[in-house]
């Protein structure tokens, strides 16, 4: 009977031990969960590189959208497609679908020229993350309504080629979300731009 005894009461301590730690994890995902995920377009969300482009978007290229229907997956640019990649439209749609609420997202694009910027920004209204459902409304998701100062594409002053001194106070400006609370995405190999931002 006392070895019993004994062995409930160890269990029971193991249990409390393990429920604390149980507890403890989940605080620790929770607190790594981002803020704000800001992502850089050319190359990281999309391709081709915008200012590789020489047209305006104009004709909506349709097909499946991860088996969530026909939707627009692709925007002409002359005789190139823009295109997001495979997973950054699993990733976006997962962020439409609220899986990593309440993290909002934004964008930090240094595109190169006033046009080539034009284009980001015209692309952002004409692809799909799901059939109707805008790649620009899914990065507004979270934000108030109308606010589009956390979409920072180009280098046309204010900002400039630099993001950590353009992009992102601005971005910080309008979400009120500290550095310390976003993640950035960017795919430069030319320079670490991340580690810039840092």
């Amino acid at each position: 009977m006392r070895g019993a005894l004994m062995l409930l009461l160890a269990m029971r301590r193991a249990h409390a031990f393990t429920r604390h730690a149980a507890v403890a994890r989940r605080r620790i995902r929770v607190a790594a969960t981002p803020a704000l995920v800001v992502w850089d377009m050319d190359d990281c969300l999309w391709s081709p590189e915008m200012f590789t482009l020489s047209e305006m978007p104009s004709d909506p290229v349709r097909g499946d959208l991860n088996g969530r229907g026909e939707g627009v997956i692709g925007v002409r640019s002359g005789s190139d497609v823009i295109r997001l990649f495979p997973d950054a439209l699993r990733v976006l749609q997962e962020f439409h679908d609220g899986q990593h609420d309440p993290t909002k997202l934004a964008v930090a694009s240094s595109a190169d020229t006033p046009f080539a910027a034009a284009i980001a920004q015209a692309a952002l209204d004409i692809l799909e993350i799901v059939p109707g459902v805008t790649l620009r409304e899914v990065l507004c998701r979270g934000h108030p309504e109308n606010m589009m100062d956390h979409i920072r594409i180009g280098r046309t002053p204010p900002l400039s080629s630099d993001k950590s001194k353009t992009h992102f106070p601005l971005i910080r400006e309008a979400t009120g979300i500290d550095y310390d609370g976003m993640l950035f995405f960017d795919d430069s190999n030319w320079s670490d731009h991340c580690a810039i931002v840092a």
